[in-house]
């Protein structure tokens, strides 16, 4: 029976089969689309003859390049084929309820747009009167997807055409022909940015489609010669890893402020959006079409983006310059150690060997032992979850980024290590009557110096006789002890004898608020015998940043740690004041 020529027309029917679900599709084609990289725009021509076409049965068919659920993908890949320039796949749709509305405009003709997901191994390039041209020595398609609004307006879902039946082929009006070649006709030049006119002329000249691809590009082309062209001396770099360094420089620089490196001034107008787009175009997924909201989540997804990358860096970056900024006055009276592991660390401190003794000629040498103790310490890990929501990616507000508290964590372990005077390996607080290093009631004055000076000099060392001479270098106070301390310790130039300032220039001053009131201490020089000590794990030295998944939240879930511990070593390096 005689189809209805009518309907058969304006159906438009395409290579959907609803017995196998399948239906073929052009997924790319030689027609140049335009790209940005850090040099600037260029022109890609996927090439047929460089694909790489192993492991392609069952790659994803997507909707709208979204990977954020299973219900995104709505079928596989049967088979991927060339035909001349263009790359063809077989498509089978799922069976799932949930993706039938899909199916079905697949099935009626609604979609036809096809672009697909790819990842380049290396490129050639070449430059003539139409600018920059890159072509992919060797590459692999990692998914196909439905859309819209493809990259390539070439690529789409195939018509019954050349394949068809011959009696279906008769059903096919010359009018629906006509209307189906200027619709494509014009649909090329709006996505090229060129006039309506232009659609126009080659309609009037019955130029078909290749004719009207050919066309275009020579149009585009034109244009790009007749604009103004602006050069800049910018060293450029097309190593990945180089560009990322660079753009997580202009980010932390907009995150924080600051001087930005010469070499990334050139990414300091970028939003996160821009970067975000970028990075996946240096994946080779075409980001054409697609919403913020679908850039930052396939950005955060594709294995290949180094988005994630960049914005940790960034992070990194400001966290380490805020953390060195913030670091307590107290880690300046510590010796600095890195430990292996998280097991209980004994540092062995041990005692003089005692005055040498004259001997006889041909006399036998006499031997001592060397008293020994040792201080414990033991590393902990602190954290904190950072979350980059959805808005603020949107928003491009990078103002609370690379906030960390690490820093803050630091001094609150060395401020309650001197604070809560904790019981040494011999039973016996820091801070004690007993041994000597606790003054009598004062405020920082010469006379309360003075006093700690005498303490801290005669002290002797673990025989109990050596004098060790613990040299003051620092005095330590909380903030309302901060003027009178400024003041004892300001090197004037006196008038006359009585008034010169023994301390003047001497010592250095350490200001830590958190501090209780009042109390002070004298340490002796680290370098010569330290009181306390600080370490970090080997293998993360500092606040570490590591971006985690985040399956919970829209947006990037970020972890700030440190791995960090703090002890005692020696009482004899401190002398405790009270205060008056």
């Amino acid at each position: 029976m005689p189809l209805d020529m009518s309907r058969a027309a304006s159906t438009r029917p395409n290579s959907y089969d609803p017995e196998t679900r399948t239906v073929s599709a052009v997924i790319a084609t030689p027609t140049p689309v335009q790209r940005r990289d850090a040099r600037g725009p260029f022109f890609e021509v996927l090439t047929a003859d460089t694909l790489d076409q192993s492991a392609v049965d069952g790659l994803p068919v997507l909707d709208s390049h979204r990977t954020a659920s299973v219900r995104d993908q709505v079928g596989r890949v049967r088979s991927i084929s060339l035909e001349g320039d263009s790359v063809l796949a077989l498509l089978e749709m799922t069976s799932a309820e949930d993706a039938a509305p899909v199916v079905q405009r697949i099935a009626d003709g609604t979609v036809t747009g096809v672009s697909i997901g790819y990842r380049v191994t290396g490129w050639t390039e070449k430059s003539g009167p139409e600018g920059r041209v890159k072509t992919p020595t060797r590459w692999h398609i990692t998914e196909v997807t439905l859309t819209s609004n493809p990259a390539d307006p070439s690529a789409r879902l195939r018509q019954k055409g050349n394949d068809m039946p011959e009696d279906i082929l008769e059903t096919v009006s010359p009018e629906a022909a006509e209307q189906t070649r200027r619709s494509d006709i014009r649909t090329l030049v709006r996505e090229a940015g060129l006039a309506p006119e232009i659609a126009d002329d080659l309609i009037d000249a019955g130029a078909d489609l290749t004719r009207a691809k050919a066309e275009v590009f020579d149009a585009v082309q034109e244009r790009r010669r007749s604009a103004p062209i602006i050069r800049t001396h910018t060293a450029q770099n097309d190593d990945p890893a180089v560009i990322t360094r660079r753009q997580s420089d202009a980010l932390a620089t907009r995150m924080a402020g600051g001087e930005c490196p010469e070499d990334a001034r050139q990414y300091l107008n970028l939003s996160l959006w821009d970067m975000a787009t970028e990075s996946l175009q240096r994946a080779g997924v075409s980001t054409r079409g697609m919403s913020a909201d679908d850039v930052f989540t396939r950005a955060a997804a594709h294995t290949t983006s180094d988005f994630p990358l960049l914005v940790s860096n960034a992070m990194g970056k400001v966290a380490l310059d805020s953390y060195r900024a913030a670091e307590s006055p107290l880690k300046t009276l510590c010796r600095q150690r890195t430990l292996p592991n998280f097991k209980e660390s004994t540092a062995i401190r041990l005692g003089e060997m005692g005055r040498l003794e004259e001997i006889a000629e041909n006399g036998e040498i006499t031997h001592t032992s060397r008293a020994e103790n040792g201080e414990t310490m033991r590393l902990k890990t602190f954290a904190r979850g950072v979350t980059v929501s959805r808005n603020l990616l949107i928003d491009d507000d990078l103002g609370m980024l690379g906030d960390t508290t690490a820093a803050q964590t630091e001094a609150d372990i060395l401020v309650d290590l001197i604070v809560s005077n904790p019981n040494l390996s011999d039973g016996t607080p820091v801070f004690d009557a007993s041994r000597e290093n606790v003054g009598a009631s004062a405020m920082p004055t010469i006379t309360a110096l003075t006093s700690a000076r005498q303490a801290m000099r005669t002290r002797t060392w673990l025989d109990g006789a050596t004098i060790i001479s613990a040299t003051p270098r620092y005095v330590l106070v909380p903030a309302n002890l901060e003027t009178e301390a400024e003041q004892v310790l300001a090197s004037i130039q006196p008038n006359k004898s009585d008034d010169v300032n023994p301390f003047g220039g001497k010592l250095t001053l350490l200001v830590e608020p958190r501090l209780p009131s009042s109390t002070w201490y004298v340490f002796a020089d680290t370098a010569r015998l330290a009181a306390m000590q600080y370490a970090y794990l080997s293998s993360a030295q500092g606040v570490q940043i590591q971006r985690t998944e985040a399956w919970d939240t829209l947006g990037m879930k970020f972890r700030a740690f440190l791995d960090f511990g703090a002890g005692w070593l020696d009482w004899r390096a401190a002398h405790q004041v009270p205060g008056a």
